[in-house]
């Protein structure tokens, strides 16, 4: 049995829409990487929500796979006029600034290249969450736009699913693509647990994709190693009022203080 791990010494969306109850939601699942047993489930886990840029690693994986993605520095690509982006985004991005940015023109650019059969059909052999792809009812934005709450839905429990299969190669593409989108993800240290994750931030949204600001969601997705010891997990939570920054990081600062007492 391989990992591929790197050795170094909630955009909801419901039939119902705005009917349902503004109520928190939190999700934390840690699953024991070898032997897929759950080391933690607590709370609402089984509920699809919009990954947002936690879907950044999949679809990592599918530009590797596909031959887009060369390495954790190529291909370096510069921001230019009619891109999309917020200031802090007019740069030069490679596969580890993507990530590790979180840069969203990289990542419509990556599945440009894509192209939608090859996207679609990445997603259903990942099986990842509802598989839909289709983006807002209308709008043909399926391909830069349905992970951003548009279509694509994906549950805590899927999410660590994913992870596990990742770190075993078990993905049906090669296993440099598994091993390199494994590569460029962050690295946290604490309580002695190497994490790599990736975090998502949005806000709850009907099902024509319009979004509810006073429904933030963050998650925090991804692996960590103590020892002998791996582990998958996903956390992820739903606020009930506006929030004042994007709720992903706060969800990982949350998590990476957490992990050394929910696995002593």
């Amino acid at each position: 049995m391989s990992f591929v791990l790197r050795y170094s010494p909630l955009l909801l969306i419901l039939a119902g829409g705005p009917a349902m109850a503004a109520e928190p939601v939190d999700c934390t699942v840690i699953l024991d990487a070898r032997n897929g047993d759950v080391l933690l489930r607590e709370g609402i886990c089984d509920q699809r929500f919009a990954p947002f840029s936690s879907f950044k690693l999949p679809l990592a994986v599918m530009g590797f796979d596909a031959g887009i993605l060369v390495d954790d520095v190529t291909p370096r690509w510069e921001w230019h006029p009619g891109m999309t982006a917020p200031q802090r985004d007019h740069k030069p991005v490679d596969p580890t600034i993507w990530e590790r940015d979180s840069v969203l023109w990289y990542s419509r650019e990556v599945a440009r290249l894509l192209g939608q059969e090859a996207f679609d059909r990445y997603v259903a052999d990942f099986k990842l969450g509802n598989e839909d792809v289709s983006g807002a009812p209308g709008k043909a934005n399926g391909l830069t736009h349905s992970w951003l709450g548009a279509s694509l839905t994906v549950s805590p429990d899927e999410q660590a699913a994913f992870m596990r299969r990742l770190l075993h190669g078990a993905l049906p593409v090669s296993p440099d693509a598994q091993a390199w989108a494994a590569s460029i993800l962050p690295d946290f240290v604490v309580g002695g647990w190497t994490v790599s994750g990736k975090t998502g931030s949005g806000w709850v949204s009907d099902a024509q994709g319009d979004h509810y600001r006073d429904r933030p969601l963050g998650w925090f997705v991804g692996w960590a190693q103590r020892g002998d010891a791996v582990v998958a997990f996903a956390r992820l939570r739903v606020d009930a009022q506006r929030a004042e920054d994007s709720l992903g990081p706060i969800v990982r600062e949350g998590f990476l203080a957490d992990l050394p007492a929910l696995l002593p």
